[in-house]
C-alpha cells in the first residue's frame, strides 16, 4: 500500500499541478487526516459477484464508520467531505453519523456526475456540444438508478435569450422516459464499454463538485447530494441530492419549486430507496 501511495505522490509532482504546495502520503490515520480542509472519499467496497446489496451495504457502512471516527478525531472541524465511493448517498451517511464533532452540512455525496451526464444527454440530443450554455438542470434522490434526472427548469442560455430546453426538446415522452434511462444506466454502458468503470468523468465531476463548493456558484444552481431535512417531500436524515447554490463556502437548497406530479412519484421512489439503504447500512 504504502508503494502504491509513493508512486501516486510522485505522479502528482510530475504533473506540476500550479496548486499543489505539497503531498503528504501516509498509512497512519492520524497523518493521513491532521487537520484537512477537504475530504474526498475516492474509493470503497465494490460489489462482488454474487454480493447481497445488503452485504455491500453493510460492508461498505463498517469502513465508512471507522473513517467516519478519523475525520471526527483528526481533521478540521470545519471540513468539506465529499463522498464518490458507492453507494455514495448512503457511505456518506455513513461517514457523517460517526464524526457528530462535524457539521453536518459539511458532508455531501456526489450526483454531479450525474449532473453533468445530464447536461451531455441533453447536448446530444439537440445538437448543441456547448453544455456550459445549459442551466437549471436538477438530479433528485440516489445515485443509482432510481435517481431522477429533471429538467423542467432547464434552459438554454444564447445571445442574451433564456430558452427553456423542454419546449426545445418537445418530447414529453423523450423526457419523462429514454432521458431518465440513459442518464440513470450510463455507469453502467461504460463498463459494458470500458470493461471499467467511470475515472476521468467521475474525477472531473469531483472537481466541479467541489470548485463550486468553495468558490461558489454563479448563474445556475447544481446539483448535489446532502443531508435531508424532508426538503420537496424528500425523507429526512437521508443524503439526497437537491437542486443547490453555493456562496461563501456553504450550500442551500433552491426553495419555491412547483412539483408535478410526475416529479413527485420519482422522488418519492428514490427516497423509499434511500430509506432501505440507511436501514441496511445501518442495521449493524
Amino acid at each position: 500500500m504504502t508503494g502504491k501511495l509513493k508512486g501516486l505522490q510522485m505522479e502528482l509532482q510530475d504533473g506540476a499541478f500550479p496548486l499543489v504546495k505539497g503531498i503528504v502520503h501516509s498509512v497512519k490515520p492520524e497523518e493521513a487526516f491532521a487537520d484537512v480542509d477537504y475530504a474526498v472519499f475516492c474509493g470503497s467496497l465494490p460489489r462482488g459477484k454474487g454480493m447481497e446489496r445488503k452485504d455491500l451495504l453493510s460492508k461498505n457502512g463498517k469502513i465508512f464508520k471507522e473513517q467516519g471516527k478519523y475525520i471526527d478525531q483528526y481533521a478540521s472541524k470545519d471540513v468539506k467531505v465529499l463522498v464518490v465511493g458507492n453507494p455514495a448517498n448512503t457511505n456518506c451517511l455513513v461517514l457523517m453519523k460517526n464524526a457528530p464533532s462535524i457539521n453536518p452540512k459539511n458532508f455531501s455525496a456526489l450526483t454531479r456526475l450525474d449532473h453533468n451526464r445530464l447536461l451531455g444527454q441533453v447536448g446530444e440530443k439537440l445538437g448543441i456540444p456547448d453544455v456550459e450554455q445549459f442551466k437549471n438542470f436538477t438530479i433528485w434522490g440516489n445515485h443509482s438508478k432510481t435517481q431522477y434526472p429533471h429538467i423542467d427548469y432547464g434552459t438554454y442560455e444564447k445571445n442574451d435569450v433564456s430558452y427553456p430546453v423542454t419546449g426545445l426538446l418537445n418530447d414529453k415522452e423523450y423526457i419523462e422516459g429514454d432521458l431518465i434511462k440513459n442518464v440513470a444506466e450510463r455507469g453502467a454502458k461504460i463498463i459494458e464499454q470500458r470493461q471499467l468503470s467511470s475515472a476521468a468523468s467521475a474525477a472531473s465531476a469531483s472537481c466541479d463538485h467541489v470548485r463550486d463548493w468553495f468558490l461558489g456558484t454563479k448563474d445556475s444552481w447544481v446539483s448535489m447530494a446532502v443531508i435531508s431535512n424532508g426538503e420537496y417531500g424528500a425523507p429526512k436524515d437521508v443524503i439526497f441530492s437537491f437542486p443547490c447554490v453555493c456562496k461563501n463556502g456553504q450550500w442551500t437548497i433552491v426553495e419555491g419549486l412547483k412539483i408535478s406530479d410526475f416529479s413527485k412519484k420519482k422522488i418519492e421512489e428514490t427516497g423509499n430507496e434511500l430509506k432501505q439503504e440507511k436501514e441496511m447500512a445501518l442495521s449493524e
